[in-house]
């Protein structure tokens, strides 16, 4: 996952802005695998899927994110106040996509479906904590208050906007954590389910 910021100003002279919530953008990209069995499919994952550089490893799925905040300043004698803050989280996902499902058994077929939605769920749930964080950061510059000029009101904006993306950083690292670890059981309950809906289905009605 990769987060970036960019900041861009307005300087407005005694207008206030209407407010906007922090919003997202999100596109699809997706990279092709092979292989008919299971350890072909994780072969194949280990081979070709996105490079995420503060792992340094492939992965299955991956995000890219970009943090945009525009600011509007008021500007008065002997005061600036940031008076409208919006924050826009562009998020790419890359995901994985099967070429090979017609030559592989239906047990491998089952466990790649739930594989792969696992992994998009994965992935969406990182765009999900970064509209949170989008948030916070939105709430916390429009916090900032008046300041004696804007150049003040810019160097808190900045400070701010830093240490809520190192805490939307730690937060992404730590979700990783915790999904790393419960990996092997939560793919065997998805199983499970997907394989009790599956036999439900052929039941006769």
């Amino acid at each position: 996952m990769l987060a970036r910021l960019s900041l861009t100003a307005l300087l407005v002279a005694g207008t206030v802005l209407p407010a906007a919530a922090a919003s997202v953008n999100k596109t699809y990209s997706y990279f092709s695998i092979g292989g008919r069995t299971l350890e072909e499919i994780e072969t194949e994952l280990a081979k070709r899927g996105p490079h995420v550089k503060n792992t340094g490893k492939r992965h299955p799925g991956a995000t890219q994110m970009e943090f945009t905040t525009r600011l509007a300043y008021a500007e008065n004698t002997g005061s600036c106040t940031i008076v409208k803050a919006s924050v826009n989280v562009r998020a790419k996902m890359i995901l994985p996509r099967w070429g090979q499902r017609a030559g592989a058994d239906r047990d491998t077929t089952v466990i790649w479906d739930t594989l792969s939605a696992d992994i998009k769920r994965h992935e969406e749930s990182h765009v999900v904590i970064a509209k949170n964080h989008a948030r916070e950061l939105e709430q916390a510059l429009k916090a900032i208050g008046r300041q004696k000029n804007c150049a003040i009101a810019a160097t808190k904006a900045k400070a701010t906007s830093e240490k809520i993306l190192a805490r939307h950083d730690r937060a992404q690292d730590e979700f990783d954590r915790v999904e790393g670890i419960n990996f092997e059981s939560r793919i065997i309950r998805l199983l499970h389910y997907r394989m009790d809906r599956i036999a439900a289905a052929r039941k006769p009605r």
